[in-house]
C-alpha cells in the first residue's frame, strides 16, 4: 500500500499534553487570592422545577437546513472544529442549568466508537405536552430549530448555548441519538436518527435522581475528514466552563485511553489567571473584581508577568470568542487610561514623554474577561467577536472605578506594573532602532533575498511552497529533489534563536531569522504585513531525531510568537516523511505509518492464501480481509468492553446476542445466563461457576445481574444492566459476533500458496497467523531521517504533492498553546522537567 496521495492531517498548538494530571480542584492548588473582590453582582436566577415545563419552551421550526448548510450552525466540518462544537453545544446547555441554579455536575464521555455522552443533574427536559404543538416539550426540543428555555424569556435570563438550538442541531447531524430524561421521579428514553424519531418518548421506570443524559454518534456523512474526538481539545474546554462556573463540577473520561480529568475551581477567573501564568514569573498580584453596570455583570482577572506578551481571553455568558469584541475594547481604554492618570497623578513618568501606550502597559499581562448579559449580539454564528455597544461602556465604567480603586490601595503594586510597562517603552524604542538599522543594511528589503534561499519560479503566492530544511546537506538533497516551478528551499545553520527568552530587538539580530523573516517576504513587528507573504504554503521539514524535533519547536515559537497569523490562516505544515520501507524482491515501497503496514501486510498475503471452512466455499483476497478485520474488530472489542468489569464474563453476553428487552424477562435470561457461563467455564474453566446475583431495575423496567468477581487480586463486579447493554462496543460485538458466526464454521485451516494448510484452532488466531505468513521473505526498515533518503526518494516519498502526507498547525485554544510555549521554551526548569516526567512514557517511535 503506497502513501496516501493528498493526505491532509492536522496538529494543533496547544495540545501537547494532558491539561491536567488527576483531579485538578482549586481547592489543592495552592492558588494566589485575588487581591480585591467586590460582590455586588446578582446570580442569573431561573425558574423553579415546576415552572420550567412544556410552556416554558418556544418554537420556531426548521430542522431541514441543518444537514444541508452545517457550517452556518456549528462551524467547519472538515478541519474538527464543527465536530466538536456538537459536544460544546450539548454541554451548554448543561451549563444553563447551573446557571440558573439547578445543576452542579456535568459529565463528559467519549465512547471507543467515538460516540458521546453528555449527563447531568439538573431538572431534566420537560415531557409533558406542548400546549401548541400537541407533542412531547422533549421531542420538540431535540427535532425543531430554536425550540428551547432561551426563547420566550421564560426559560432562563443568562444563556451561554441556545438552549434547544444547538441540541436539535446534534441530532441533525448525527447518525444517531439516545435522550435519557430523569425528571418528577421517572425515567424517560427516545432515540433518534439524523434528527428523526425511530422511538416514541416513553416512561421506562422510576428514579429518585434527576437530569438529561445525552449520547450521540456524529454522522460519517457530514463529517468525513476528521472523525475522532480529541480529548485535549474537549478537556480545554470544559476546564474553561468549570473556571467561569465557580463550583460546578465537570468530569471528562475518555474510555478509548481511561483519561480522566476532574475539573471544579471554586475560586473562578482569578484561579484561572493564576494557572495561567503558572509556568511565569509574576510581577503582581492577581487584581479581580465583579461588578454590575446597568444589567451586565463584569467579571476580570488581571496579572502581569515578565514576559513579552499579551494574554486576553474574552467570554460572554460562558461562551468564548476568540476575536475578543467590545469588551475587550472597553478593557484595553479603560486600563490605558487609568494606569496612566494615576501614573501622571504621581509623577511617575519622568522618563515616558506621552504617556504610556496601551501596547507598553499589556506587555506580559495575562486577563480574563467574563461578562454575562441578556441578548448579547456577535458578529457571527460561531459567537467568536461580541459586538453589543453597551457591554464596552459597562467594562470601561467597572475598570475604571475597580482597577483605580486598586491602585490607589496597592501603591507597591501599581509601581511594579508601571515600571513593567516604561521598560516595555523603553525595549519597544530600542526594537524600533534595531529595525531600522537592519533595513538600512537592506535585510528586509525584499529586493535583497538571502543567498541561501534556493527560490521558485513562481510568483504566484497562492501557488508557491517554502521548505524550511535542517543544515545544508538536507538542503542540497531538497533542492535537487524539488520541483523548481513552485517549490524555494530555505536551509537554516544549526539552531535558531529561542525567541521565548528574548525580547524584539535581541531577535533582529540573529542573522538565521532575518534571513527567514526576508524570505517570507512580510516584515516584522509594526511594520509587518502577511498579505505580502511570498508562499502560501511554509513547511517545516527536519529530520525525526532530537535535534530535528528542538528545530521544529524552535521554529513553531518564532512563528507563534512573532505570525500568528500564519496559523490563523492556515499557512504553516510539517512535513511528514514515511515511517516504513518495505522491500521484496526488487519491489519497494513505502509506508506512512504503523497502520499502513498492517495493511499492507493482510493485503498482499490474502492474495494467495485461502481460509477452508465447514460451511461454504473457500475464502480468499477481499473476502478474507474483510473476516480478519471483523476478527480483529472483535479483539478490539472485547479489550473495551473489560474496562467495565470482568470482559471474560461480559464480552460472551455480547457474543450470545444479549437485547435490552431479553433484561426485562427474567425467565429468558436465566438461559441465556446458563448458555453463557456454560461458554465461561469452556474458555475460563471455574470463572464460569460463578452465579449472578439478579437485582431488580426500577428504572428501566427490568433485572440486572451481578457476577462477583476479581482480576490481578482486584474484586470487581461484573453488571449485565441496561447501560451495559446499551454501551456502543457491546452492540457491535453483539452484531460482530453474529456476523462471524455465520460466515465461519469450523473447522478451519489456512492455505498460503502451495504450502501446507494450517489448522486454525479458533476464529481469533486467523488473524496472527495471516500476519506471521505475511512478513515471511519481507525487508522492513523503519526511517529515522530525511538524510537517509536520496534526492528522489525525497520528492517520492515527503514533497511530491501527489503523494505526501503534510500536517497542518493549527492554534485552537491560544491560552493552552501560551502556556505549552511558555513551560518547554522559557526560562522555568521546573515545570519543563515535570512535563518530560509526565510524558516521557507516552511517546512513541522516539529516535535518539
Amino acid at each position: 500500500m503506497a502513501v496516501v496521495p493528498n493526505q491532509l492531517a492536522f496538529v494543533r498548538l496547544g495540545k501537547l499534553a494532558d491539561p491536567t494530571v488527576g483531579s485538578k480542584t482549586s481547592a489543592a492548588s495552592g492558588t494566589q487570592a485575588p487581591a480585591t473582590v467586590s460582590t455586588t453582582a446578582s446570580t442569573s436566577g431561573g425558574p423553579s422545577s415546576e415552572d420550567y415545563d412544556a410552556g416554558s419552551i418556544g418554537v420556531l421550526k426548521g430542522l431541514e437546513g441543518v444537514r444541508k448548510r452545517p457550517g452556518m450552525y456549528i462551524g467547519d466540518t472538515d478541519d474538527g472544529s464543527g465536530l466538536h462544537h456538537l459536544v460544546h453545544e450539548v454541554v451548554d446547555n448543561s451549563v444553563d442549568e447551573h446557571l440558573a441554579g439547578h445543576c452542579t455536575r456535568i459529565d463528559v464521555i467519549i465512547h471507543f466508537d467515538n460516540s458521546v455522552t453528555v449527563e447531568d443533574n439538573g431538572r431534566g427536559i420537560p415531557v409533558d405536552m406542548h400546549p401548541i404543538e400537541n407533542r412531547p416539550a422533549a421531542e420538540l426540543v431535540m427535532t425543531s430549530l430554536h425550540a428551547g428555555g432561551k426563547f420566550g424569556g421564560g426559560g432562563y435570563k443568562v444563556s451561554g448555548g441556545l438552549h434547544g438550538v444547538g441540541v436539535s442541531a446534534v441530532n441533525a447531524l448525527s447518525d444517531w441519538l439516545k435522550l435519557e430524561i430523569r425528571r418528577n421521579g421517572n425515567v424517560y428514553y427516545q432515540e433518534y436518527s439524523r434528527g428523526i424519531p425511530v422511538t416514541d418518548l416513553k416512561q421506562t421506570g422510576v428514579t429518585d435522581r434527576r437530569g438529561t443524559k445525552v449520547t450521540f454518534h456524529p454522522d460519517t456523512e457530514i463529517f468525513k475528514n476528521v472523525l475522532e474526538f480529541s480529548f485535549d481539545q474537549l478537556a480545554q474546554k470544559l476546564s474553561q466552563l468549570a473556571y467561569l462556573n465557580s463550583g460546578l463540577e465537570i468530569v471528562i473520561h475518555d474510555e478509548r485511553t481511561d483519561r480522566k480529568v476532574t475539573y471544579k475551581f471554586e475560586g473562578g477567573i482569578a484561579t484561572y489567571v493564576a494557572d495561567l501564568n503558572a509556568n511565569k514569573t509574576q510581577i503582581s498580584e492577581i487584581v479581580a473584581f465583579v461588578a454590575e453596570h446597568e444589567g451586565c455583570t463584569v467579571d476580570i482577572a488581571m496579572q502581569w508577568n515578565d514576559g513579552y506578551s499579551e494574554l486576553l481571553t474574552c467570554f460572554t455568558n460562558t461562551i468564548k470568542n476568540r476575536d475578543g469584541g467590545t469588551h475587550a475594547t472597553g478593557f484595553r481604554q479603560a486600563l490605558t487610561r487609568t494606569v496612566n492618570n494615576y501614573a501622571n497623578e504621581y509623577k511617575l513618568l519622568k522618563d515616558a514623554k506621552g504617556g504610556l501606550s496601551g501596547e507598553d502597559l499589556r506587555e506580559g499581562l495575562t486577563a480574563v474577561i467574563s461578562v454575562k448579559v441578556a441578548d448579547p449580539k456577535y458578529s457571527n454564528q460561531a459567537k467568536d467577536k461580541l459586538v453589543s455597544s453597551e457591554v464596552a461602556t459597562a467594562v470601561n465604567a467597572v475598570v475604571t472605578e475597580k482597577l483605580g480603586e486598586y491602585l490607589e490601595q496597592h501603591p507597591k503594586e501599581a509601581r511594579n506594573i508601571i515600571n513593567k510597562a516604561l521598560l516595555a517603552s523603553r525595549a519597544r524604542e530600542a526594537a524600533r532602532k534595531a529595525r531600522e538599522m537592519v533595513q538600512r543594511k537592506g535585510a528586509l528589503e525584499l529586493t535583497s533575498l538571502p543567498g541561501k534561499l534556493a527560490d521558485c519560479q513562481e510568483r504566484d503566492p497562492t501557488k508557491s511552497e517554502l521548505f524550511i530544511v535542517e543544515g545544508e546537506s538536507a538542503g542540497g538533497s531538497a533542492k535537487q529533489g524539488r520541483s523548481r516551478a513552485f517549490q524555494a528551499i530555505l536551509p537554516l545553520r544549526g539552531k535558531i534563536l529561542n525567541v521565548e527568552k528574548v525580547r524584539f530587538d535581541r531577535m533582529l539580530g540573529s542573522q538565521e531569522l532575518t534571513t527567514l523573516i526576508t524570505a517570507l517576504g512580510t516584515g516584522v513587528g509594526e511594520e509587518k504585513d502577511v498579505g505580502k507573504l511570498r508562499y502560501h504554503k511554509i513547511i517545516v521539514m527536519t529530520d525525526a531525531d532530537v535535534d530535528g524535533s528542538h528545530i521544529r519547536t524552535l521554529l513553531l515559537t518564532f512563528f507563534f510568537r512573532h505570525f500568528n497569523e500564519l496559523f490563523e490562516n492556515g499557512h504553516v505544515f510539517i512535513a511528514q516523511p514515511p515511517l516504513y520501507k518495505i522491500k521484496k524482491g526488487k519491489h519497494e515501497q513505502y509506508l506512512k505509518n504503523e497502520q499502513a503496514l498492517e495493511d499492507y501486510l493482510l493485503e498482499s498475503v490474502t492474495r494467495e492464501t485461502t481460509l477452508q471452512r465447514a460451511n461454504g466455499p473457500s475464502l480468499t483476497g477481499a473476502e478474507l480481509v474483510n473476516v480478519i478485520k471483523r476478527v480483529n474488530q472483535a479483539r478490539r472489542l472485547r479489550i473495551q468492553l473489560d474496562k467495565r468489569g470482568d470482559g471474560r464474563i461480559s464480552s460472551p453476553f455480547a457474543e450470545a446476542g444479549l437485547t435490552e428487552d431479553d433484561l426485562k424477562n427474567k425467565d429468558k435470561l436465566e438461559l441465556i445466563e446458563a448458555k453463557v457461563l456454560a461458554e465461561v467455564s469452556r474458555r475460563h474453566g471455574e470463572l464460569g461457576q460463578a452465579a449472578a446475583e439478579y437485582k431488580a431495575d426500577g428504572e428501566h423496567g427490568g433485572w440486572e445481574m451481578r457476577f462477583p468477581g476479581g482480576v490481578h487480586g482486584v474484586r470487581r463486579h461484573t453488571i449485565i444492566n441496561v447501560d451495559l447493554v446499551r454501551a456502543s462496543e457491546f452492540v457491535e460485538l453483539r452484531k460482530v459476533s453474529a456476523e462471524l458466526k455465520a460466515t465461519l464454521v469450523e473447522p478451519l485451516t489456512l492455505k498460503q500458496g502451495d504450502d501446507d494448510p494450517v489448522d486454525v484452532a479458533s476464529t481469533d488466531d486467523i488473524a496472527r497467523i495471516v500476519e506471521e505468513l505475511g512478513r515471511k521473505g519481507l525487508q522492513i526498515q523503519r526511517y529515522k531521517g530525511l538524510g537517509e533518503m536520496n534526492a528522489e526518494q525525497l520528492w517520492e516519498t515527503t514533497m511530491d504533492p501527489a503523494k505526501r502526507n503534510l500536517l497542518k498547525v493549527k492554534v485552537e485554544e491560544m491560552e493552552e498553546a501560551d502556556g505549552i510555549f511558555t513551560k518547554l521554551m522559557g526560562d522555568l526548569v521546573e515545570p519543563r522537567r515535570e512535563f518530560i516526567e509526565q510524558n516521557a512514557l507516552n511517546v512513541r517511535n522516539l529516535d535518539v
